[in-house]
């Protein structure tokens, strides 16, 4: 058996499980869930064990009770499939009273179901698991702490053993658990598996409507190639309407893209709204991103020499990527990433903002001291707009880059860290 790799999330996990009666592991397939879940678990139900799913679900439907039946936490893996055990559960954390009874992980958001009569508030919190970061998967040094960043301090050290080819590789790999520790051919293999497993039948069960493989393949490599952008509907039905011979209309588009999302394929980015000391109109359309890079390049039939080949698609792909584990690490300090952009042109990849209302911006730069540049001023000029009389200014301002030698803070006090240098 392989050795388990810790996870942000296992912190987080026990947290939540001393705060309230049962948590919601959610996230898409193959990121680790179960495994992690099975960490703390002192007993489990596979709800999707082949030679027990038939009768699991007869009994989540006669007695569900009788599966909750064990020592604690129980871990309930793959929930969804009897929509049933929601309300079970809810029930016997009201009776038994106590905290940490439960663990439910699902991959895929349940269809709307009149057998879930309550919300779960109160009963239920909530943890999002991704991919791993490259500080989970042991790429990056995490010499650079996201957390100490908000401490804005003088000085950083930090040494990048990343190069360039290294990067697309592990873009190309993704951050899925079974591929971490794999020969190169065999990982790169498991983001195309994953992609087929998507297309072919996955998001046929986010709603439970059957959809045209070769429709959700367009689809898939028209997102990939328009991420880290605030794209409509209707654009990617135009890009994808080239090659349907059927046509196809925005709520079509609309509906397979809520379907990847249900499944945790696509996790889109929010804006920011920061108050502002001009009127400036700020874009409030959510950006589009895979939950993982390798997504995006098995949609596009592409692998690390292309990339190496195609350094505009990279850097589209290492954003994707640095996204994921500035996710993962934003998670573990409380805080979500949005992006800002307005209608003047100016724009911040992300913004990095905690719950105690401070928050850094980030931009995203493959490397070269030219992208480099250009990242500090927009860094400065939103700065500069933000009304320090209404909210606090920024704790630190930052570009992560993928090529360069070291993590460092500059003259005008922005930081310089290579994402094989971070972690939370």
């Amino acid at each position: 058996m392989k050795k388990y790799k810790a996870r942000v999330a296992d912190a987080l996990l026990k947290d939540k499980l001393e705060a309230k009666g049962a948590v919601v592991i959610e996230g898409p397939k193959w990121c680790g869930k179960t495994t992690t879940a099975m960490q703390v678990a002192k007993s489990v139900l596979r709800m999707d064990e082949p030679s027990r799913r038939d009768t699991n679900i007869q009994m989540a439907d006669i007695a569900p009770e009788r599966l909750l039946q064990g020592d604690i936490p129980r871990l309930i893996d793959e929930w969804q499939i009897a929509p049933k055990l929601w309300d079970a559960t809810r029930y016997e954390v009201d009776t038994r009273g106590e905290e940490g009874q439960f663990i439910l992980t699902g991959s895929a958001v349940p269809v709307e179901s009149e057998e879930m009569t309550h919300s779960g508030t109160g009963r239920f919190t909530w943890l999002m698991m991704r991919p791993m970061s490259l500080f989970e998967s042991g790429e990056s040094t995490g010499e650079v702490s996201l957390g100490e960043l908000f401490e804005n301090p003088e000085q950083l050290k930090g040494i990048n053993a990343l190069d360039i080819e290294k990067l697309a590789f592990l873009i190309c790999r993704g951050g899925w658990p079974p591929a971490v520790d794999m020969k190169e051919k065999a990982a790169l293999a498991q983001a195309f598996d994953y992609y087929d497993a998507v297309v072919k039948s996955d998001i046929n069960r986010a709603d439970g409507v059957s959809k045209n493989p070769e429709r959700v393949k367009r689809l898939m490599r028209s997102f990939a190639r328009n991420q880290g952008g605030q794209v409509p509907n209707t654009s990617i039905r135009d890009d994808i309407m080239a090659n349907d011979a059927e046509g196809v209309n925005e709520y079509t588009v609309a509906s397979y893209i809520a379907a990847l999302k249900k499944i945790f394929v696509i996790e889109d980015m929010p804006a920011w709204n920061p108050n502002l000391r001009s009127k400036t109109s700020i874009r409030s359309s959510d950006t589009r991103y895979y939950i993982d890079p390798s997504i995006g390049t098995a949609a596009l039939g592409i692998g690390p020499k292309d990339l190496l080949n195609d350094l505009n698609t990279m850097g589209l792909m290492f954003e994707t990527m640095c996204v994921r584990d500035l996710r993962v690490y934003a998670e573990y300090l409380d805080g979500e990433v949005m992006h800002y952009r307005d209608k003047s042109g100016l724009e911040c990849d992300t913004v990095i903002h905690l719950r105690n209302g401070s928050y850094g911006l980030a931009e995203i730069k493959l490397g070269g001291q030219k992208l480099i540049e250009e990242g500090a001023a927009n860094l400065k000029a939103l700065a500069a707009k933000i009304d320090t009389t209404r909210m606090p200014a920024p704790s630190f301002m930052m570009i992560v880059v993928g090529v360069g030698d070291f993590a460092y803070r500059r003259e005008d006090g922005i930081f310089i860290v290579p994402i094989g240098c971070l972690k939370f």
